[in-house]
């Protein structure tokens, strides 16, 4: 409680002196909000990744500070703590993208789609996909991002996904059904994700990670698994193809042996890439008709 004394001499309502307070927390979640993107950025101009260093210096990568305050004012703190966990994962993910070295191949096909990994401390397995798509960068993002509730209709390894919240247009909190692998042999897997989604001039991020939602606990019948990282980057081509890098790792839970795992992970990311090649050429003859 203030004194009398110092609001009358102040002019300090109590109403007022809240109203401070409030400020002050908006004003310290822009600013957190604001390091974070600039942590990521820093990621982005100082990495030797190949995409990375093709491009131009990136000028306006940050969204206008306008906007992010809007955003700080408009969402509560679950809400933001959301983001956070999107803008973490996607600085994550450059960090690891930026270590060049010591990528083994795991497939390699005639298509040139490739996928290397990499063992990484206190993450495990990681693994990269390499391939061009020959769709726009913005066809790829709304199919895998704007309608991602539909992904399930091309995509058989997920037998079903809904938005369970949509946190402005950056990040959304999704749950997601594994489909069923040959034999069935994984078992039943859902998850509950954070995806989050920087888009810069020239490129877009789309970024995966697991997190926890009241409106989906863990389900019976269901292994819930967790997604440690999945971070999609799009980059356009010259000829209005796109570059699609795919860095994921992901803790399927219970007594699978990790040589199955890796296995289904790797080929997983070649057979999605393909069913993803047939859904955009779908999606175009669709929209020319």
């Amino acid at each position: 409680m203030l004194p009398a004394t110092f609001k009358l001499c102040c002019g300090i309502s109590h109403q007022h002196f809240r109203n401070m307070t409030g400020l002050k927390r908006i004003a310290g979640a822009a600013l957190a909000h604001e390091l974070r993107r600039m942590k990521i950025k820093e990621h982005f101009l100082s990495g030797n990744w190949d995409i990375l260093t093709q491009k131009k210096k990136f000028q306006g990568a940050l969204k206008a500070e306008e906007e992010g305050l809007e955003r700080n004012k408009t969402f509560n703190a679950e809400e933001l703590s959301y983001v956070k966990q999107g803008e973490d994962a996607l600085q994550k993910a450059l960090g690891i993208l930026n270590q060049d070295a010591e990528w083994t191949t795991e497939i390699k096909m005639e298509n040139g789609d490739n996928v290397v990994s990499k063992v990484l401390p206190g993450i495990g397995k990681v693994f990269k996909l390499e391939a061009v798509l020959d769709a726009t960068m913005e066809h790829v993002y709304n199919e895998l991002y704007e309608k991602v509730d539909q992904m399930s209709l091309w995509n058989p390894s997920v037998k079903h996904i809904n938005v369970l919240q949509k946190i402005g247009n950056e990040t959304m909190v999704t749950y997601e059904i594994m489909g069923d692998t040959a034999g069935n042999i994984i078992g039943q897997r859902d998850f509950v994700s954070v995806r989050h989604c920087w888009k810069e001039e020239s490129l877009c991020y789309l970024t995966g990670i697991a997190t926890q939602s009241k409106f989906m606990p863990p389900q019976k019948g269901f292994v819930r698994a967790e997604t440690g990282i999945s971070c999609i980057i799009l980059h356009p081509t010259d000829n209005k193809k796109t570059q699609f890098t795919w860095l994921l790792s992901m803790d399927l839970k219970g007594w699978l042996p990790k040589s199955l795992i890796n296995q289904a992970l790797s080929q997983a990311q070649v057979d999605f890439t393909e069913h993803l090649r047939q859904q955009l050429s779908a999606s175009l003859f669709s929209i020319s008709c």
